[in-house]
């Protein structure tokens, strides 16, 4: 686990940041626009700019819940250092589910646009079969970029973002000349006209599928360990200005140059056809390159995310161990190759894309939501613990209802969305609980085998032996608990959660004097009573001489060689001189 917890990270700049999360969510571009259109019709551009106003309030959560917890993770580390690992789990399982449906939509998507960018220039059709097996290649591709580090794939992330924004900026510029050349007459005609697609509240779903163009926006909270510091808060401002000048500007454009009834025929490529009818068939051509591109960094965003989420995972040991092993870069291999193989065999086994939407369009939004439960935990439970950022009561209750507006429409569009959901859910949830829950597993599988196989002799002894010896090597991990040791609720509160939450019968509680000052008169006394009260947890009681501070912490780990992950405090004061991301990883138990 060593090499896990000393890796080197490359801090990524402000721009570097903002192209590997600003790929994903500005790809949208590509599509959101059609289905606002199609929903809403000529109330599209209001459905964007209502969400361009909701993703202003989350701009403020996350910035909040990272500012007080700037560690990789998003919104599974809210959760952990507000609640159980389980729950933080099922924020884990949505987050790489969201990411596992990005990078195969994306892929198949940049795929098919180079395959029209070639039928444009050549003439020539690509199968379905090279179509399938180009996806494939180009997820293996940015494998392999993502192995090399993040800082190689931070520069082709950006050249992807430069090319991306010049783009739509020719593409607005084109279709301001267009109108301004031939008049605001098929506008006027469009505002007339019902939405293609018809429901009884056409600015409602409209709103809803138009939810689906901010995806990406929660990627950068799972790198934030690898940016520098500051840069976070500006790569959300940097997502939040892109898609909200771009989407409705772009949507105000399609509905002054395109009749909404041929915005069906056209709703695959509907920015390709807006740029070959204000600039011709070159600008429709590059918008068609540029999706592409755009949708392949979407997949780096992706596999970026991903491997800051899973590492963060399995250091708390919610996945396998084996998975923290580093290669010849510096990098989790074995994380990204992993997910590479999920991928790619979804490609093969998902049969039609389309059913990928819906994994996507629910875990997107679960996400977000949840991400607004963690802020209202940490509120709560946290409200000692500094941030640069406090959100409003109201802004929860306003971005909540936002999100969970959007779930229950896309689920009134499409339900067999939930279906397809649950197929991907539930069996991810089943591995991580699993993992959770081994101890009991592997003591149950001990009764059974006991009870089943009495009579078997030695192979029973064996077999029972090395499970026990497998749950002792489990319980074996020591972990720490700093205190100051003036409060007994305090040190059995530490006591508790260790016993809910860490597979472990060892703790040590550690108390750090100043030379020349006496420990607190109780500690000992206190902790030989919770000794008693929990004998099956063996406490040992370790005075430190010195100031307790990241440097100390990161000694000790050391010096034990306990992992940092494993080493407890509880939420400090605004007066508390350190920031929590200088300890590497300690996290909070208690208020």
């Amino acid at each position: 686990m060593s090499q896990a917890v000393n890796k080197q990270h490359t801090r990524l700049g402000e721009w570097h940041s903002t192209a590997i999360c600003g790929n994903d969510i500005t790809s949208s571009c590509l599509y959101v626009s059609a289905l606002a259109l199609l929903w809403a019709g000529p109330l599209a551009p209001v459905a964007l700019i209502i969400v361009a106003a909701v993703l202003w309030l989350f701009r403020g959560i996350y910035a909040e819940v990272v500012g007080a917890l700037p560690l990789n993770g998003g919104a599974y580390n809210a959760l952990l250092n507000t609640t159980s690992k389980f729950k933080a789990s099922i924020a884990a399982c949505l987050t790489i589910l969201s990411y596992l449906a990005t990078s195969v939509i994306s892929a198949s998507e940049a795929v098919e646009y180079g395959a029209s960018v070639v039928r444009q220039l050549a003439g020539t059709d690509l199968p379905h079969f090279q179509i399938m097996l180009g996806t494939v290649l180009l997820l293996s591709a940015f494998a392999y970029l993502t192995i090399r580090g993040i800082g190689e794939s931070a520069q082709v992330a950006l050249a992807i973002f430069i090319f991306h924004m010049t783009t739509l900026s020719l593409l607005v510029i084109f279709g301001l000349y267009w109108i301004f050349q031939n008049g605001t007459g098929v506008f006027a005609s469009n505002l007339a006209q019902p939405a293609p697609r018809p429901s009884s509240h056409p600015l409602l779903f409209g709103f809803a599928v138009a939810m689906l163009g901010i995806s990406g926006f929660e990627s950068s909270a799972n790198f934030v360990e690898e940016q520098k510091p500051g840069v976070f808060p500006k790569t959300l401002r940097n997502m939040w200005a892109a898609v909200s000048f771009f989407n409705p500007t772009i949507c105000c454009l399609a509905l002054a140059v395109i009749p909404l009834t041929a915005v069906e025929p056209h709703k695959e490529a509907l920015l390709a056809h807006l740029g070959e009818l204000t600039g011709g068939s070159w600008l429709g051509l590059m918008v068609s390159l540029d999706a592409a591109l755009v949708l392949s960094g979407a997949v780096l965003t992706s596999f970026v995310g991903v491997t800051g989420l899973v590492h963060r995972m399995t250091l708390d040991r919610c996945l396998p161990q084996l998975l923290l092993r580093t290669g010849r870069y510096g990098t989790f291999y074995r994380i990204i190759v992993t997910f590479l193989i999920l991928s790619a065999a979804l490609v093969f086994v998902a049969g039609d894309l389309n059913n990928l939407a819906g994994v996507y369009t629910i875990s997107f939004l679960s996400v977000m939501a949840l991400f607004v439960y963690g802020n209202v935990l940490l509120k709560i439970k946290r409200a000692r613990l500094p941030r640069p950022t406090r959100v409003s009561w109201l802004t929860l209750l306003i971005a909540f209802t936002a999100v969970a507006t959007g779930v229950i429409c896309n689920v009134i569009l499409e339900i067999k969305f939930v279906q397809i959901f649950l197929i991907y859910f539930v069996p991810a949830l089943l591995i991580v609980t699993v993992m959770l829950l081994r101890i009991e597993i592997l003591k149950f599988a001990i009764f059974v085998l006991k009870a089943i196989t009495r009579k078997l002799g030695i192979m029973t002894r064996r077999l029972t032996l090395a499970m026990t010896r497998k749950i002792e090597e489990i319980n074996s991990q020591t972990v720490v608990f700093f205190t100051r040791g003036s409060d007994i609720s305090n040190l059995n509160e530490a006591m508790l959660y260790v016993r809910k939450n860490e597979h472990t019968n060892r703790i040590k509680i550690v108390t750090v004097v100043d030379k020349g000052s006496k420990p607190p008169e109780r500690l000992a006394e206190d902790l030989k009573f919770l000794d008693r009260v929990y004998p099956e947890i063996d406490i040992e009681y370790v005075e430190e001489h010195g100031k307790f501070s990241p440097e100390l912490v990161k000694e000790l780990s050391k010096k034990w060689k306990i992992p940092l992950n494993f080493m407890f405090i509880g939420a400090p004061s605004d007066h508390f001189p350190h920031n929590l991301a200088e300890f590497g990883g300690v996290r909070l138990i208690i208020s």
